[in-house]
Protein backbone atom coordinates (compact mmCIF):
# COMPACT_ATOMS: atom_id res chain seq x y z
CA UNK A 1 0.00 0.00 0.00
CA UNK A 2 2.84 2.34 0.49
CA UNK A 3 4.07 2.11 -2.89
CA UNK A 4 1.07 2.14 -4.38
CA UNK A 5 0.60 5.63 -2.45
CA UNK A 6 4.36 6.74 -3.20
CA UNK A 7 3.73 5.79 -6.85
CA UNK A 8 0.71 8.31 -6.87
CA UNK A 9 2.50 10.91 -5.16
CA UNK A 10 5.14 10.32 -8.33
CA UNK A 11 2.85 10.96 -10.60
CA UNK A 12 1.01 14.01 -9.12
CA UNK A 13 5.08 15.64 -8.82
CA UNK A 14 5.60 14.42 -12.63
CA UNK A 15 2.27 16.47 -13.26
CA UNK A 16 3.54 19.23 -11.57
CA UNK A 17 6.44 19.74 -12.51
CA UNK A 18 5.48 19.13 -16.96
CA UNK A 19 4.14 22.47 -15.99
CA UNK A 20 7.52 24.50 -15.41
CA UNK A 21 7.69 24.67 -18.94
CA UNK A 22 9.18 27.04 -21.79
CA UNK A 23 8.39 26.46 -25.35
CA UNK A 24 11.33 26.65 -27.55
CA UNK A 25 10.61 28.99 -30.81
CA UNK A 26 12.49 26.05 -33.24
CA UNK A 27 11.39 23.00 -31.85
CA UNK A 28 8.45 21.28 -31.27
CA UNK A 29 9.89 20.17 -28.01
CA UNK A 30 9.39 22.29 -24.86
CA UNK A 31 11.98 22.60 -21.82
CA UNK A 32 10.39 20.93 -19.16
CA UNK A 33 11.01 20.15 -15.40
CA UNK A 34 9.15 16.77 -15.26
CA UNK A 35 12.38 14.35 -16.61
CA UNK A 36 13.71 14.95 -13.20
CA UNK A 37 10.41 13.93 -11.43
CA UNK A 38 11.08 10.93 -14.00
CA UNK A 39 14.67 10.37 -12.99
CA UNK A 40 13.70 10.48 -9.40
CA UNK A 41 10.88 7.66 -9.26
CA UNK A 42 12.93 4.88 -10.73
CA UNK A 43 15.64 5.85 -8.32
CA UNK A 44 13.60 6.20 -5.09
CA UNK A 45 10.41 3.92 -6.06
CA UNK A 46 12.38 1.25 -8.01
CA UNK A 47 11.72 -0.33 -11.32
CA UNK A 48 8.41 -1.39 -10.76
CA UNK A 49 6.68 1.62 -8.27
CA UNK A 50 8.51 3.84 -10.75
CA UNK A 51 7.11 2.56 -13.67
CA UNK A 52 3.52 2.25 -12.54
CA UNK A 53 3.96 5.93 -11.86
CA UNK A 54 5.18 6.54 -15.09
CA UNK A 55 2.34 4.45 -16.53
CA UNK A 56 -0.54 6.11 -14.61
CA UNK A 57 1.05 9.43 -15.79
CA UNK A 58 0.45 9.08 -19.37
CA UNK A 59 -2.90 7.56 -18.56
CA UNK A 60 -4.09 10.22 -16.90
CA UNK A 61 -2.57 12.45 -19.56
CA UNK A 62 -4.32 10.28 -22.76
CA UNK A 63 -7.32 10.35 -21.16
CA UNK A 64 -7.54 14.07 -21.54
CA UNK A 65 -6.42 15.54 -17.91
CA UNK A 66 -4.05 18.41 -18.14
CA UNK A 67 -0.83 16.78 -16.80
CA UNK A 68 1.68 16.96 -19.87
CA UNK A 69 3.30 20.18 -20.22
CA UNK A 70 1.82 23.66 -20.49
CA UNK A 71 -1.41 21.99 -19.27
CA UNK A 72 -1.72 19.83 -21.76
CA UNK A 73 -3.33 16.33 -22.13
CA UNK A 74 -4.73 14.20 -24.83
CA UNK A 75 -3.92 10.65 -26.42
CA UNK A 76 -2.69 13.45 -29.52
CA UNK A 77 0.04 14.13 -27.24
CA UNK A 78 1.28 11.19 -26.92
CA UNK A 79 0.70 10.62 -30.73
CA UNK A 80 2.21 13.58 -31.55
CA UNK A 81 5.98 14.98 -32.96
CA UNK A 82 6.87 15.26 -28.63
CA UNK A 83 5.14 11.79 -27.82
CA UNK A 84 8.16 9.57 -28.13
CA UNK A 85 9.88 11.61 -25.47
CA UNK A 86 6.76 10.65 -22.96
CA UNK A 87 7.11 7.29 -23.85
CA UNK A 88 10.15 7.33 -23.45
CA UNK A 89 9.71 7.66 -19.45
CA UNK A 90 8.69 3.87 -19.08
CA UNK A 91 11.78 2.23 -19.99
CA UNK A 92 13.81 5.76 -18.66
CA UNK A 93 12.03 4.65 -14.79
CA UNK A 94 12.41 0.80 -14.95
CA UNK A 95 15.86 0.67 -16.09
CA UNK A 96 17.00 3.73 -13.69
CA UNK A 97 15.55 1.63 -10.91
CA UNK A 98 16.87 -1.52 -12.00
CA UNK A 99 20.30 -0.68 -11.64
CA UNK A 100 19.73 1.37 -8.08
CA UNK A 101 17.52 -1.83 -7.04
CA UNK A 102 20.88 -3.93 -8.15
CA UNK A 103 22.68 -2.97 -4.75
CA UNK A 104 21.52 -2.10 -1.27
CA UNK A 105 24.06 1.77 -0.87
CA UNK A 106 24.65 2.63 -4.93
CA UNK A 107 26.97 4.91 -4.69
CA UNK A 108 26.89 8.02 -6.69
CA UNK A 109 28.49 6.88 -9.89
CA UNK A 110 25.77 4.24 -10.12
CA UNK A 111 22.99 6.97 -9.32
CA UNK A 112 24.14 8.82 -11.85
CA UNK A 113 24.87 6.07 -14.19
CA UNK A 114 21.20 5.39 -13.71
CA UNK A 115 20.15 9.42 -14.44
CA UNK A 116 22.07 9.40 -17.26
CA UNK A 117 20.25 5.70 -18.73
CA UNK A 118 17.22 7.08 -17.92
CA UNK A 119 17.88 10.80 -20.09
CA UNK A 120 19.18 8.09 -22.74
CA UNK A 121 16.24 6.77 -22.94
CA UNK A 122 13.92 9.21 -23.27
CA UNK A 123 16.15 10.96 -25.92
CA UNK A 124 16.40 7.65 -27.89
CA UNK A 125 11.90 7.27 -27.75
CA UNK A 126 12.03 10.99 -28.35
CA UNK A 127 13.79 11.21 -31.40
CA UNK A 128 12.50 8.16 -33.21
CA UNK A 129 8.80 9.76 -32.90
CA UNK A 130 10.23 13.17 -33.50
CA UNK A 131 12.05 12.32 -36.65
CA UNK A 132 8.90 10.02 -38.02
CA UNK A 133 6.36 12.46 -37.75
CA UNK A 134 8.37 15.87 -38.34
CA UNK A 135 10.06 13.65 -41.38
CA UNK A 136 13.46 15.16 -40.43
CA UNK A 137 16.75 13.33 -40.66
CA UNK A 138 19.01 12.61 -38.16
CA UNK A 139 20.81 16.16 -38.28
CA UNK A 140 17.68 17.39 -37.87
CA UNK A 141 16.16 15.82 -35.38
CA UNK A 142 18.75 15.87 -32.92
CA UNK A 143 19.09 19.70 -33.84
CA UNK A 144 15.88 20.57 -32.71
CA UNK A 145 15.24 17.45 -30.12
CA UNK A 146 18.16 16.51 -28.13
CA UNK A 147 21.25 19.50 -28.77
CA UNK A 148 19.31 22.50 -27.24
CA UNK A 149 18.76 20.03 -24.36
CA UNK A 150 21.52 18.45 -23.29
CA UNK A 151 23.05 21.35 -21.04
CA UNK A 152 19.88 21.31 -18.89
CA UNK A 153 19.23 18.27 -18.98
CA UNK A 154 22.35 17.15 -17.94
CA UNK A 155 22.01 19.88 -14.99
CA UNK A 156 18.66 18.31 -14.54
CA UNK A 157 20.69 14.58 -13.86
CA UNK A 158 22.77 16.19 -11.29
CA UNK A 159 20.02 17.92 -9.48
CA UNK A 160 18.43 14.07 -9.42
CA UNK A 161 21.41 12.74 -8.12
CA UNK A 162 21.72 14.99 -5.14
CA UNK A 163 18.15 15.02 -4.39
CA UNK A 164 17.41 11.21 -4.91
CA UNK A 165 20.87 10.69 -2.57
CA UNK A 166 19.53 13.23 0.31
CA UNK A 167 16.14 11.97 0.42
CA UNK A 168 17.11 7.82 0.53
CA UNK A 169 19.45 9.59 3.30
CA UNK A 170 16.85 11.62 5.26
CA UNK A 171 14.58 8.59 4.57
CA UNK A 172 16.80 5.69 6.17
CA UNK A 173 17.44 8.67 8.88
CA UNK A 174 13.76 8.67 9.98
CA UNK A 175 13.99 4.74 10.32
CA UNK A 176 17.01 4.47 12.00
CA UNK A 177 14.92 7.03 14.72
CA UNK A 178 11.70 5.10 14.52
CA UNK A 179 13.69 2.27 15.39
CA UNK A 180 15.97 3.65 18.03
CA UNK A 181 12.33 5.03 19.84
CA UNK A 182 11.09 1.76 20.22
Amino acid sequence: MRKLTLSALFTALIAFLAQIAVPLPFSPVPLTGQVIGVMLSGALLGSRAGTLSITAYLLLGAAGAPVFSLGRGGFYMLSGPTGGYLWGFIPAAYFSGRIIEKVEQPSIYRTAAAMLTALGFIYLCGIIQLGLIMRYNLWQTLLVGVIPFLPLDLLKVFLAVFLARQIKNSLELNQLGHILKS
